[in-house]
């Protein structure tokens, strides 16, 4: 007791890091299943592997390969082209969603339900679901496509497999953002709103003057969140149409995945490693932003 008033009265502040001991099983258990295999991945990148036991060193002769092909940055290219439309596409949508919900009540609730409904469908199985809703013979969409005279062939005409792959991916993801966006709305206190009534703000001003500013942490999240899995999509590109027509759809994974299905893990390893080394660059990126962003706001 003494000892605490004493603290007190000379102003030192005591930390207890006895909290970091509950940490611990969480960064054991990401070391078992993250760093680990990312060391031993990287390891093996530097061999040609034909079986566990036979293996022989060529050192950085897989990425000297991987970073000089022009295959690589094509498939680079379109990887964050296609990031780049479904982020432009269901950021939008998301928020306007999240926006035209009501605040609380039943329809609400309902909402977010049915918000949720795709992102609990199995990626495996997002392709074919897409596949039979656009079949011109069985499914509903292509059924009508072909009864409006609407041209859409997905296997041979580039555009409209991306067209395709942006339809899907947005309906199994735009519902995250909405529901992301939701939660920040939620966090508005309705002071705000009253204040802007009282001030006859339109509604674009109060979007732009209070929710914008309360959404802009939840929603960098968001964008972190969806870029990430959209930079990695694989299963449903190669459901549909496994990186065609002519290696339009071709994107980084789908080419990691070539790599793994023929046998060649030495590249496949340092593909990986390249990968990753991308990914963490975009995740530092986006995490420089968001620390940028609360440093304005503590700096006074």
């Amino acid at each position: 007791m003494a000892a605490g008033a004493d603290r007190k009265l000379t102003g030192v502040q005591v930390h207890d890091n006895k909290a970091w001991f509950f940490v611990l099983p969480a960064a054991a258990l990401l070391c078992f299943v993250g760093l680990i295999p990312l060391v031993i991945n990287g390891w093996h990148s530097f061999f040609d592997i034909f079986t566990l036991d036979q293996k022989y060193w060529v050192g950085g002769e897989w990425y000297v390969e991987i970073l000089g092909e022009g295959r690589f940055y094509e498939s680079l290219g379109r990887s964050l082209l296609f990031s780049t439309c479904v982020i432009a596409v269901q950021f939008p949508l998301g928020l306007l969603i999240a926006l035209s919900l009501p605040r609380e009540g039943w329809v609400r609730s309902l909402g977010l339900i049915l918000l949720a409904v795709p992102l609990v469908v199995p990626w495996n199985m997002i392709p074919s679901i897409w596949l039979a809703l656009i079949d011109p013979e069985t499914g509903y969409l292509g059924r009508a496509m072909a009864w409006s005279g609407v041209p859409f062939d997905y296997k041979f005409t580039a555009i409209h497999t991306w067209i395709l792959l942006v339809l899907m991916d947005t309906w199994h993801w735009v519902g995250l953002v909405a529901i992301l966006a939701c939660s920040g709305l939620s966090g508005i206190a309705p002071s705000y709103y009253q204040a802007a009534a009282i001030d006859q703000a339109s509604r674009w001003q109060v979007f732009r003057h209070i929710e914008l500013p309360k959404l802009t942490a939840v929603m960098l999240m968001a964008l972190l969140l969806r870029f990430m899995d959209s930079f990695m999509i694989y299963v449903e590109a190669f459901g549909i149409n496994a990186g065609g027509p002519s290696d339009a759809t071709t994107f980084l994974s789908l080419d990691l995945g070539e790599e793994i299905k023929a046998f060649n893990y030495g590249p496949a390893a340092a593909r990986s490693v390249v990968h990753f080394v991308i990914s963490l660059m975009i995740v530092w990126v986006f995490w420089r932003a968001m620390t940028a962003r609360r440093d304005a706001e503590v700096t006074p």
